[in-house]
Parts: structure tokens; sequence; C-alpha cells
């Protein structure tokens, strides 16, 4: 199990991000326990000083919404931290340039999608994009798996930020459909139990953000996770 630290950014800050309400998106440091920062770079040392991580997931909510970006911001981590991967969702489509640092990898998010489906380049990841139990995209993306590429986030917005639990009917649907793919869940973890469960459904990687910010996962329990399973590997459990 990956354990990837998800960053939302709006109006130049960093926030806390609840159910995909993005007009009520509050900053991050009146929300959390670990960081008192509200900058990129910032957020992202103090997660780094909490665990070794070796991915984060940043989404431009910005960039998504067509109000502005952040992508100076985002290039300047990545050339800062060139031997971590970062998972960048910022609304662009299938026929966007191609991200500008070696360790950027691009978010196809379905919600963002305009044109008719298409196969996505392995190198990039697919976002299914879930709200309210309906699709939120065009229906070939969710009924077509001939279309995902290796790794497919299940992303269930109005769970995002609220500890509730993850989709686990939702993503028991899409490993039956799809066996072969690596899936990373993405709504609703509280914590320990929620990332043993879904590794028992051969769920592989997970997206957090309020777990980690509440504190509900520590750094003794990543490091406990980690020694279970994968011992001298950061950021996988």
């Amino acid at each position: 199990m990956q354990i990837i630290p998800v960053i939302d950014l709006k109006g130049g800050q960093v926030v806390h991000a609840v159910r995909g309400e993005r007009k009520a998106y509050q900053a991050i440091d009146r929300h959390s326990g670990l960081t008192r920062s509200t900058t990129l770079a910032g957020v992202v040392a103090d997660f780094l000083s909490l665990f070794p991580f070796q991915t984060f997931y940043i989404a431009d909510l910005d960039a998504i919404t067509g109000v502005g970006s952040h992508g100076d911001a985002i290039d300047k981590l990545c050339a800062r931290f060139p031997a971590i991967e970062f998972w960048i969702d910022n609304g662009q489509d299938l026929t966007a340039e191609a991200l500008r640092y070696d360790n950027q990898t691009v978010v196809i998010g379905t919600e963002s999608q305009t044109g008719n489906p298409t196969p996505v380049n392995d190198d990039g990841i697919l976002s299914l994009d879930f709200k309210n139990g309906a699709a939120v995209g065009h229906p070939d993306w969710f009924g077509r798996s001939d279309y995902w590429p290796k790794r497919v986030i299940a992303m269930t917005l109005q769970k995002v930020g609220t500890q509730t639990g993850p989709d686990f009917a939702l993503l028991t649907h899409l490993r039956k459909t799809s066996p072969q793919t690596h899936f990373i869940a993405a709504g609703g973890i509280r914590g320990y139990d929620d990332l043993c469960q879904l590794s028992g459904l051969g769920i592989q990687s997970a997206l957090v953000a309020t777990a980690l910010h509440s504190g509900a996962l520590d750094s003794a329990a990543l490091q406990t996770l980690q020694a279970k399973k994968y011992p001298g590997k950061p950021g996988y459990f």
C-alpha cells in the first residue's frame, strides 16, 4: 500500500478540501495539526518531516476550474525535489502539452475532459471522478476499461475531507471490472484500519490528506505500517 499525500491549491494557498465543494474550501492551517503553513513548499516540507513520502498528488484547483494557475509554484517545487514524483492534476486534457519536469506525472481527470474519450497513455494516470453516487464525465471513461492506463484513481469527491471511510463498494466493483489495473483509492480514508481493508481488496495505493493533517495517521503509525510490509522502502506499506 502506497500512501500519497494530497495537496489542494486554490487562490495561491494550500486549502482543506471537503466534499468537492470548492467555493467553501478554507486555508489548510485552520484545519491541520501538522502544518501552520499555507504555502505549497511549506506544506510539503511539513509532510516530509512526518515521513519520507516518495510521491505527492497536487490538485491545482484554479487551473481545473479555469480561473488561474499555480504552475510556477509547482514547477519550482518539482525542481527542488527531483527525487520525488509529483502527480499533477491541473485540468488538462489528453491533447495538452507534456509537463515540464521528469518527476511530474499528468493526472487526467474525467470531470475536466471535454472531448470524446480515447485511451490514456500508460505514462499518465486517469482519475475516474464520482460525486454523490454519479460518475462525472463522459460515460465511456467509466465503461471502457480499455481506455484506462495502468494506474487509475477512484476519486469519490463527496467523501473527500470527511473521514467517513472509503467507498469500498465502488473499489470492489472496479477491481472486479479490471483486476490488472493499479487502482488508487481517494476520499474518506480514516486511518490504519481503512488502509488494511483496502489492502485486503487488492487496492495498492491511497490518496490521503485529512487523516495525515488530523494525526489519525501519525509518524509512528506510518513507520509501523512500513516495518510490517516493506522495510527499507519509504512510502510503501
